[in-house]
């Protein structure tokens, strides 16, 4: 059995998946790597991809797909995975090989115990490429380290301190309970992907390691602010998505903590569509996010009420051009204390 499968979800990914794939090669026969080649037609993503899987047979897939987007590939790969453990690497991020190791070896340990675990948390790195710096996402004081807890026996979590698909590795087995399937043709869908499985995590264990490193630095990336700004219409989509999972799965969470863990998630995607407006503030973006709140508050006012007047979105919906302006200060002042891009 394999301990772990690792996804990559590969598009015209020639010039950097090679990084990506050699930091998973030190787990051995312990690890499945599957390259999700999404449709490739622009570099040898297909090619490279035939390759590495032909001098690694025994652990590295090679799957060749109709372009179908991020939450496609992530698709093939969910359901090609038969490692106890899941894990998504873009093929421009990388782990971290001391932090997989002993990764690795605390997953070990579960299978000796007979111990299981729904979810691992681990820190994340952002590594930005233009000024060579970089900042670690922690967790510490809001999750107790190094033992099996439960969502209840959670702290209080920082603005910074989001579970992202970069800190979370999900037992392969609860994503399937959860019937987890992420939109395609989308970005930003890995929120969903860590978001809709929530109620079906039962056991966490929070190992203080800085396991993935966030690559920060193409013009093209996902992450980019133009290019967030250029999609904002998918952002406004994943999070109606996830406005609807908070609501209809509603009766299946049964903690106050991860509650609030929910919301406080769902919160900043708002809180992000709202400073995406407020970057681009035309008629038809800022009509787009009234539609936003409203929409949430014809689901779940109390929530909505929350939700905007909450910590993570209060400086993010002054009204008025004025209030824009205000808006935009507070995010650049978020944005430079945290270097999420």
């Amino acid at each position: 059995m394999k301990i772990i499968s690792y996804a990559i979800p590969c598009y015209n990914s020639a010039d950097y998946m090679d990084r990506c794939i050699k930091s998973l090669l030190p787990g051995g026969e312990d690890v499945e790597i599957i390259i999700v080649d999404d449709g490739s037609t622009k570099d040898d993503t297909p090619a490279k991809a035939d390759e590495w899987a032909a001098r690694y047979p025994g652990i590295i897939k090679a799957i060749h797909q109709e372009n179908k987007g991020h939450g496609g590939a992530v698709n093939t790969g969910m359901a090609a995975a038969t490692g106890l453990y899941f894990k998504v690497v873009d093929s421009d991020d990388w782990l971290d090989v001391a932090s997989a190791d002993i990764m690795l070896s605390k997953i070990k340990e579960f299978i000796a115990n007979d111990t299981q675990v729904d979810m691992l948390i681990a820190n994340y790195v952002y590594e930005h490429m233009v000024d060579n710096t970089q900042k670690e996402i922690k967790y510490d004081f809001a999750i107790p380290k190094n033992k099996i807890i439960g969502w209840d026996d959670m702290g209080n979590f920082k603005v910074s301190q989001n579970l992202l698909m970069h800190s979370v590795i999900y037992r392969t087995e609860v994503l399937r309970e959860a019937h987890t399937q992420l939109p395609e043709h989308c970005f930003y869908v890995d929120n969903i992907f860590v978001f809709q499985p929530y109620p079906y995590v039962k056991t966490l264990y929070y190992l203080d390691v800085p396991l993935y490193r966030y690559f920060i630095g193409r013009e093209d990336q996902s992450i980019n602010e133009k290019v967030m700004v250029g999609r904002i219409d998918q952002h406004y989509r994943v999070t109606r998505l996830m406005i609807d999972y908070a609501i209809d799965q509603a009766d299946l969470v049964t903690s106050e903590r991860l509650r609030k863990v929910r919301e406080n998630y769902l919160a900043m995607m708002m809180a992000i569509a709202s400073s995406l407006t407020v970057l681009s503030p035309t008629p038809e973006n800022l009509q787009k996010r009234r539609d936003l709140w409203e929409y949430l508050r014809s689901r779940d006012p109390e929530l909505c009420h929350r939700c905007r007047y909450g910590l993570r979105c209060l400086g993010t919906n002054f009204p008025g051009p004025v209030g824009r302006k205000l808006s935009l200060f507070f995010y650049r002042v978020a944005q430079k204390l945290y270097k999420f891009s």
